[in-house]
């Protein structure tokens, strides 16, 4: 996550537990009963729904991608331009030690079909099976974090209704209905702060990340493809800008006038 991410995670997580503070004891918001309720009942259910080895996918997904930092649009436009003009002047055979060095699995991927000769509709319908699945597996978790998210209410209220029988059981004894209270409360409160400040935020981050990870790929699938059928780089320039913000392409790409001079294009 990027810094400001963390700040402003930072900031409104503070008020938000200010929210608490300002009612006074903050004890009375812990209750170990409905700890066990809630969050018992929810992992049960998502262990009973879904494979260890799904649920173990999901976290390793979420990990991976708050850690790994994605690159951005105009720097795999320009990545793409510079192998295409290297493809010009070294030929295509050339690519296999970008092939080697990068770090994008799917470039790699693609530089593999590539200079291994494969046609251009060959290409894009590898590439696009590559993006489908790509796209359901992400979806898959989602899913998972969805249904999760789904659960914790569930037993919110489920651990509502226990307090509640455990003060009907305890009607004329004080002492009862004061402890089931907070088990019917709290419980609620667990589930629906769970659901909503968790797992609905994983999700919608994953989906996020998915939509940008998705874009790169069409990026790359695109400018592989015509660098197979040898473009001029100042054509593929204008094609890969369609992919961008007019104020990424003002602001971040190389000039038409200094990628010739660079390189010596005549357009």
């Amino acid at each position: 996550m990027k810094y400001r991410n963390f700040l402003g995670l930072f900031l409104f997580v503070c008020i938000f537990c200010f929210g608490f503070i300002i009612n006074g004891n903050l004890s009375l918001y812990f209750n170990l009963s409905g700890v066990l309720i809630v969050f018992g009942g929810t992992f049960g259910a998502a262990f009973l729904s879904f494979k260890t080895e799904q649920l173990g996918i999901v976290l390793k997904v979420l990990r991976t991608n708050y850690k790994k930092k994605i690159k951005k649009e105009t720097e795999i436009v320009q990545i793409l331009i510079d192998l295409s003009i290297k493809s010009r002047i070294e030929g295509i055979l050339s690519l296999q030690e970008e092939e080697n060095e990068t770090s994008i699995l799917f470039l790699r991927r693609a530089l593999g079909c590539l200079v291994d000769g494969y046609r251009s509709d060959q290409i894009r319908d590898i590439l696009n099976t590559e993006i489908y699945f790509f796209k359901m597996r992400r979806e898959d978790s989602e899913r998972v974090l969805r249904t999760i998210a789904d659960f914790f209410p569930a037993f919110g209220i489920t651990g509502s209704v226990v307090g509640l029988i455990s003060m009907l059981g305890g009607i004329g004894d004080t002492s009862i209905i004061l402890k089931a209270v907070p088990i019917a409360l709290t419980s609620t409160l667990y589930g629906i702060v769970s659901a909503n400040f968790f797992m609905l935020p994983f999700a919608a981050f994953l989906r996020e990340r998915t939509n940008q990870e998705l874009l790169l790929q069409k990026i790359i699938m695109e400018g592989v493809i015509a660098i197979d059928s040898e473009m001029n780089p100042i054509i593929l320039k204008t094609k890969l800008e369609s992919f961008l913000t007019p104020s990424e392409r003002q602001e971040t790409l190389v000039s038409y006038k200094k990628l010739k001079e660079r390189f010596n294009i005549t357009a």
